[in-house]
């Protein structure tokens, strides 16, 4: 199974790629690129399109991870609250019972 999840992913890579190859080369223009703090000419198309491809992707990984480590502190503060509630019902448990009258 991992031999087929392994091929799947090169396919897909080397499909990504050759669109990638195909995007720059049907787009050989050049821009200018205004982004704020910096003015960029005569970039291509294609870089310019990997570039913020490639900044969106990090950021999405960045914004993955944070939510990833904010539900691990989640649960490991749940297990430790399961573990005080255990606690507190065995040692209700082992108490004497007392009688209505």
């Amino acid at each position: 199974m991992a031999t087929v999840r392994k091929i799947v992913l090169f396919l897909s890579l080397l499909f990504v790629a050759l669109l990638a190859a195909v995007f720059a080369y049907n787009n050989p223009e050049t821009v200018s690129l205004d982004v704020g703090f910096a003015r960029f000419e005569e970039v291509s198309v294609a870089l310019a399109f990997t570039v913020c491809f490639g900044i969106g992707w990090l950021f999405g990984l960045i914004t993955a991870g944070l939510a990833l480590f904010r539900m691990a502190a989640e649960r490991r503060r749940l297990r430790r609250d399961l573990r005080l509630a255990e606690a507190e019902v065995s040692s209700l448990r082992s108490l004497p019972l007392h009688d209505a009258n």
